[in-house]
């Protein structure tokens, strides 16, 4: 097989690679995706891509390497957001990811794409990096889960409850993005997020995924996830239980992994090779 990340593959006349435009109702908003199907027979495995917040990066760079090698993969964009209906709130986009999944495991979506419904993979970055870990935890038939960067909405949440002055700091930096969102305000995420408090700390989610692939990707130049804030508790909280199947890596690079994309998709390819 030619190498993902340098060479496309053959096309094949009778299953063609497409890329058809999806939609997914959650809640009566109308989430609207894209969908990278490979050349082949298939049934192909899927993997949706959950983008963070406000969706600036949404890592259509991993979705052709992924069609590439055989995978296909859904990026869409959360109600409330980048023209979809609907109000943004993070609980919001928990109930669109699950949403999502649910969506691609309809029979018809399924035959009509060549997808492999026992085989379904999230990987989220950043926010979504934490939305892959909870639509996984709460849904066992997901297949395997990436989280890039994640935030950690519990980690953050007692932060902000034993310091108040963090408070104020969250709901500036969440103001100052809310450019494509609506129905929010950063006082109001950050309610959100502490009235979830706990429930909302990726490591707690450990029993839930023990005994699935699980890959952990932390950013040590990253002021927006703290790697010893949102990478290493997760981590050790894993290996504590254990989660059979982990994988964890931190790389020195910024939160969007700027200058560690080919590294990144890399590292996401040999997971899934060896898991899904």
């Amino acid at each position: 097989m030619a190498d993902p990340l340098v060479a496309d593959p053959p096309r094949d006349p009778d299953f063609p690679a497409t890329t058809p435009a999806l939609t997914f109702d959650s809640a009566g908003a109308t989430l609207l995706g894209v969908l990278h199907v490979p050349a082949g027979r298939g049934p192909h495995p899927v993997v949706v891509l959950l983008h963070g917040f406000p969706g600036n990066e949404r890592n259509f760079d991993l979705a052709q390497v992924l069609r590439r090698a055989g995978y296909a993969s859904l990026v869409f964009h959360y109600r409330g957001s980048w023209g979809v209906g609907g109000s943004w709130s993070w609980g919001h986009v928990l109930e669109d990811a699950a949403a999502v999944v649910a969506g691609l495991r309809d029979r018809d979506v399924a035959a009509a794409h060549r997808l492999d419904l026992r085989r379904v993979v999230l990987i989220g970055h950043s926010l979504g990096g934490f939305a892959a870990l909870m639509t996984a935890a709460a849904d066992p038939s997901v297949t395997a889960v990436a989280s890039v960067a994640g935030f950690d909405f519990g980690a953050v949440s007692a932060l902000c409850r034993a310091e108040p002055s963090h408070r104020a700091t969250y709901a500036e930096a969440f103001a100052g993005e809310l450019g494509p969102l609506q129905g929010t305000s950063g006082q109001a995420l950050v309610a959100e997020m502490e009235a979830a408090g706990e429930s909302w700390r990726l490591a707690g989610l450990a029993p839930l995924l023990a005994h699935r692939p699980v890959l952990l990707i932390g950013t040590s130049l990253d002021p927006v996830t703290p790697y010893d804030l949102h990478h290493e508790p997760v981590v050790a909280a894993y290996q504590a239980q254990p989660v059979k199947h982990l994988e964890h890596h931190v790389f020195p690079t910024d939160h969007a992994l700027s200058d560690h994309r080919v590294t990144l998709a890399r590292t996401i390819l040999g997971f899934l090779a060896r898991h899904v």
